[in-house]
């Protein structure tokens, strides 16, 4: 199972919106017949890509093991059930980390595979397997995506000076480390005002990737200049706003952009319905990348599920905070986090943290 979670590793950036996951076809004595992880959306999945492995071999798969990291699907979606083709592959035995959250296959596919007479067990790496498609388990179960707020932050926890500066806090390491987490999101999302001030691109370009994350703008009343890099960045553009005016819009769709309503409070974008759009459109994870004004009301709406923070052993004084909400008026109203992980990157210091409520 430690392999086949190796191989769902190779599925990020590729199979989105469906899950990551890995497959190995083993015989009893331990002998590995196959591998393969899921492809993109629309082509085969882990356990078609294992048993063409085995077959590319010169191998049969009859009376083998199958090690799955997610329960082998059921339904006829833009590729034929999985668990048909282990059914006629033939072989005795799958196992498989966890069932399958999609309401299409929770189950189903293990009754099918023990219907033909399949020996079904799980468990195994269950918490691994799920931390590799958390943002699939949250559209899935919640109808919208895991949230991740990244930032990078001074040691007294300033992500810019007053005047704006913030080019670079963190070192390369760090910006490289960063890469590879927008390359796991199927969204990178940041505000206008971030727009406005650094004009960023907002793609994957330090890390190796097969396919760009949508790039999500919100911004409530198109304030984006048509000539924004992030327009220009490979990809798809997606602009939410509460306010449309037409010429506005014309410009912005000429230049490739998406728009779209989500009309809130105060002529805001409203976060909720748009995370909520942003789940009908296949979206696991949501990697946030935004100002110390659009990082507060996410906090503050509790919309944030991971907080990923770059560390650095500098102190910048007066500045920018990392999400601007409050004031408390106790010490009881903060935010408890819990500590997932603490790793050195280079000089800096990555730091994962999740709300005390999700488990």
């Amino acid at each position: 199972m430690h392999e086949a979670l190796a191989l769902a590793h190779g599925a990020i950036g590729l199979s989105e919106p469906n899950p990551r996951v890995g497959c190995v076809i083993t015989l009893a004595d331990g002998r590995v017949l196959g591998r393969g992880h899921t492809q993109q959306a629309g082509g085969p999945h882990a356990e078609v890509m294992a048993l063409r492995d085995v077959s590319a071999r010169g191998e049969s798969a009859r009376g083998a093991t199958a090690w799955v990291t997610l329960e082998p699907c059921s339904h006829h979606g833009r590729t034929p059930p999985c668990c048909d083709a282990l059914i006629e592959a033939g072989v005795a035995r799958v196992v498989m980390a966890l069932e399958d959250p999609n309401p299409l296959v929770a189950g189903r596919g293990a009754a099918r595979l023990r219907a033909a007479g399949i020996a079904v067990e799980t468990g195994a790496l269950a918490h691994d397997a799920r931390e590799l498609n958390i943002g699939f388990f949250s559209r899935m179960q919640r109808g919208r995506p895991w949230v991740r707020l990244k930032a990078a932050v001074s040691l007294d926890g300033r992500t810019a000076l007053n005047n704006g500066a913030s080019q670079w806090i963190t070192g390369a390491h760090a910006r490289t480390d960063g890469h590879a987490f927008r390359k796991r999101a199927g969204a990178v999302l940041t505000g206008v005002g971030t727009v406005l001030d650094d004009d960023p691109r907002l793609d994957v370009r330090l890390v190796e990737t097969r396919s760009q994350p949508l790039r999500v703008i919100v911004d409530s009343r198109l304030q984006t200049p048509p000539a924004s890099k992030i327009l220009d960045a490979p990809g798809r553009a997606l602009i939410y706003a509460a306010v449309i005016g037409e010429e506005r819009a014309a410009a912005l769709r000429a230049r490739g952009a998406e728009i779209a309503p989500a009309p809130g409070a105060n002529a805001k974008v409203d976060l909720v319905a748009m995370l909520a759009d942003l789940a009908v459109r296949g979206i696991n994870e949501l990697h946030v990348e935004a100002g110390h004004k659009l990082n507060g009301s996410f906090v503050r709406e509790g919309l944030v599920d991971e907080f990923l923070i770059y560390m650095a052993p500098k102190l910048l004084g007066i500045g920018r905070e990392l999400a601007a909400f409050g004031p408390l008026e106790h010490l009881s109203d903060s935010l408890a986090l819990r500590f997932e992980s603490v790793t050195p990157v280079g000089a800096d210091l990555r730091l994962i943290a999740r709300p005390a409520t999700i488990n």
